[in-house]
């Protein structure tokens, strides 16, 4: 299962690190990942491969917006599927 997880905010060091500690920890693969920052503005967009993840997908999701609030950026996470439709033209 794939999903879409977006991280924006503002800029610090250890955003990236943060995040990937965690997908790390869960056993969560990055199969892509694009960061931008535009003036002093952190976003960062992942495609990610739960099928091996450690825990069910919400409580992956709940566990993300705790880091979030934690490290001071909103993430969200959404099954590509869900993405997918919610954005298609």
């Amino acid at each position: 299962m794939k999903g879409i997880i977006t991280v924006v905010g503002k800029d610090k060091v250890g955003i990236i690190a943060n995040v990937c500690s965690f997908l790390s920890a869960e056993n969560i693969n990055i199969l892509d990942i694009s960061q931008t920052i535009v003036q002093g503005y952190f976003n960062m967009m992942m495609i990610v491969d739960y099928a091996n993840a450690t825990k069910a997908f919400g409580d992956v999701a709940d566990d993300m917006n705790a880091l979030g609030e934690k490290i001071g950026v909103i993430i969200r996470c959404q099954k590509e599927e869900i993405f997918a439709k919610m954005h298609r033209i």
